[in-house]
């Protein structure tokens, strides 16, 4: 009776362990003062576009799904969360609302695990419910795509019948069946393995606003329904989706309220046919004539909201003009919305995100607006409701930037990796020279069919090296005039920039070492505003050792410096190699990594500045033959395209400067592109060079 009695606890032991066990791995409980079981969790993931392993993270507590804030949101948050969603850990997470604003409960706050918790309630966070952040701030998580072995999903994240994530328009006129981008076509959704279509009852112009926006288009059409109506009574038909309604500011049909058909739908629909759809395409995308195309933007006049920085066309920093001067927007309440007022005012579909902390580089100049708050509905940016900015509100730190839906254009094959060259077989492309905006190689100017390399072989075959950023460099103008100034520096002292092609040709007629040049000094702050240090295009076994200076060349031109006539002609010319790039002083929060210093590693960090000081050599221009008159002072950096960057229209710098034989004077120094075109025209006759892109 006693082996009986003890062999029965220590089953009961066990099998309390193993209840114990499951609820802990199945369905994880916060921890509490005492060990009394706490409430159920439950995971899923929720959200518009997105696959399967990533999403909004909404969780179950207290009987009421909620959301989890992004601050202090970390990945080590993101490996927990995808773990109790059942897969192996996280390669990613989302802020500020990515995957749409979630509703209900914002469940936990100021999150932060070390990584290894069995369960989100393990980590430090605020406590349950409490919370100071919006449903902007929801945070979401990108899973590895791979599945815990043995995982038992109780936590059952969307039924097949809960969510749509792909649409696409099925053209089914011949022509347009050939023809990129498509336009207009039958909307359909990705069911199981193949595609369904939408009944249209009900279908309006806000359903067909947002698809368009998908799609990567501004605008909606009317659809000849007639014709489509003919055409699908002789196809066999699965609809999926009815009862569409959209009050057209979603970004994604998901957002939109609908129903789902049940069971066998194939008799469904009775009295309509599959939704259709026809959208406008933006300029960069319209069909036709390029020059035509070219003509209508040039009427239209200067726009005045653009976008830099970015990688990829539809993506990047988000800039106006006010006041004849180019700025950017604070991310303080920044979101879909009112990106997608900007992506479609562009001529883009929707917003795919609302990027804010500067995450496309940080901009110059003035921060013109603040705590946009667009409806959807607006044409233009400047309708939304808008705070004025002041200098204590924002810094570039907070530059505001967008992704669009772009149109599908077929160019992705265009991506080159590297390869073995001895497979090439045939040259196609000689001669090319991009200005950046081109949308296909074939845009670019190059040789057509006289190919220069016909018959060499793969030796000069061409390939490229891709990154999703850059740096973006770009000089502190107003320094630059503060520091200008002229020296007569006698000859004896200048033979080493001589040797260095320092100083202009007329100086090797001079009666050295007797005698004087003419500089016109001034220092250089080279800021890293972009995403990636700038570092050398060479390795440091290939710079070159200046005896004379005693230091080491890392660019061979890495500065142009001009003087110009204001129409256009250069008078005096000077250039700066990179004898040492090196962080001189960074930003309060980033740490220096680049010191030349005992042949160090050279470089420019992102968030910080190389200062070229007005009194070391060749930090200058050389101006002995200019006669007295008005002038343009041009600095173009990084001209010869050396190091990728993210945007090259700001490495220009330009000032007006008047000389009258002794003195001269610097003003009005601006980067080329940071004034509108009129006020360019009224700063001089001649617009200098803007940027340093092909012409």
């Amino acid at each position: 009776m006693g082996s009986c009695g003890t062999w029965a606890w220590q089953e009961l032991l066990v099998l309390l362990s193993s209840v114990w066990l499951w609820a802990g791995s199945g369905q994880p409980t916060p921890p509490g003062p005492t060990h009394t079981p706490g409430p159920q969790l439950k995971f899923r993931l929720a959200g518009y576009p997105r696959k399967h392993n990533e999403g909004r993270v909404e969780v179950f507590y207290n009987d009421e799904w909620g959301t989890i804030c992004d601050d202090d949101f970390t990945l080590a948050n993101a490996h927990v969360l995808c773990r109790h969603l059942g897969f192996v850990a996280a390669t990613g997470w989302a802020h500020s609302a990515k995957y749409g604003k979630g509703v209900g409960r914002i469940w936990l706050d100021n999150v932060n695990c070390a990584g290894g918790e069995k369960s989100i309630g393990d980590c430090k966070h605020r406590g349950w419910g409490n919370s100071d952040c919006s449903h902007e701030e929801d945070a979401g998580v990108i899973c590895k795509d791979e599945r815990i072995p043995g995982f038992k999903d109780s936590n059952v994240i969307e039924t097949e019948q809960s969510h749509v994530e792909e649409v696409r328009l099925r053209p089914v006129v011949s022509g347009a069946r050939r023809q990129l981008p498509v336009t207009e076509g039958i909307v359909e959704v990705r069911y199981k393995d193949g595609w369904a279509q939408i009944c249209d009852e009900g279908w309006d112009s806000q359903n067909s606003r947002v698809v368009c926006g998908m799609m990567g288009f501004p605008a909606e059409k009317k659809v000849n329904r007639n014709f489509y109506k003919l055409f699908t009574e002789r196809q066999q038909l699965n609809y999926r989706l009815h009862s569409v309604s959209c009050t057209g500011t979603e970004v994604h049909l998901s957002m939109c309220a609908f129903e789902f058909y049940r069971g066998n739908a194939s008799a469904a629909c009775g009295a309509g046919m599959p939704a259709v759809v026809s959208c406008v395409p933006g300029p960069l995308f319209a069909t036709g004539n390029a020059h035509k195309k070219k003509q209508r933007q040039q009427q239209q006049g200067q726009p005045r909201i653009r976008l830099k920085g970015g990688a990829k066309v539809g993506e990047g920093r988000v800039e106006v003009l006010k006041n004849s001067e180019w700025g950017t927007i604070c991310d303080d309440r920044w979101n879909l919305l009112s990106a997608s007022v900007v992506c479609r005012e562009l001529g883009f579909g929707s917003a795919k995100e609302a990027l804010t902390g500067a995450r496309m580089g940080q901009g110059t100049g003035p921060i013109h607006m603040n705590e946009v708050q667009c409806l959807g509905t607006e044409k233009t940016l400047w309708s939304c409701p808008l705070k004025n900015i002041t200098q204590e509100d924002c810094k570039h730190t907070e530059d505001a930037a967008i992704r669009c839906n772009i149109p599908y254009m077929g160019y992705e094959t265009l991506e080159t990796w590297y390869w073995d060259a001895s497979n090439v077989t045939e040259m196609v492309l000689s001669g090319v020279k991009c200005a950046g905006h081109e949308m296909s190689l074939s845009h670019c100017q190059h040789h057509g069919t006289s190919l220069n390399c016909r018959n060499t072989g793969t030796r000069f075959a061409a390939g490229v090296i891709c990154s999703e950023t850059a740096s973006d460099l770009l000089l502190h103008a107003p320094l630059v005039q503060e520091t200008a100034y002229i020296e007569d520096r006698p000859l004896h002292m200048l033979y080493c920039a001589a040797e260095e092609n320092c100083l202009s040709s007329s100086a090797r007629l001079a009666n050295w070492p007797y005698g004087h040049r003419r500089l016109l000094r001034f220092s250089s702050q080279i800021h890293n505003n972009g995403r990636a240090d700038f570092r050398p295009k060479a390795g440091r076994h290939s710079w070159v050792w200046h005896e004379c200076h005693r230091h080491y060349h890392s660019m061979d031109i890495f500065t142009h410096y001009d003087i110009l006539t204001p129409n256009g002609t250069k008078v005096a010319e000077g250039h700066k190699a990179s004898f040492c790039l090196e962080d001189t002083e960074c930003e309060e929060d980033v740490a220096k990594r680049y010191e030349c210093a005992n042949f160090g590693e050279q470089g420019i960090t992102v968030g910080c500045w190389d200062l070229y000081r007005h009194d070391i050599d060749c930090q200058w221009i050389d101006i002995t033959d200019v006669k007295p008159g008005n002038y343009i002072l041009q600095v173009v950096i990084n001209p010869n395209f050396e190091v990728a960057e993210s945007d090259f229209t700001n490495n220009a710098m330009k000032c007006n400067c008047k000389y009258d034989g002794h003195r001269i004077w610097v003003h009005s120094c601006h980067i080329g592109d940071a004034l509108s075109e009129e006020a360019n025209k009224r700063f001089e006759q001649y617009p200098g060079q803007l940027n340093n892109q092909i012409s």
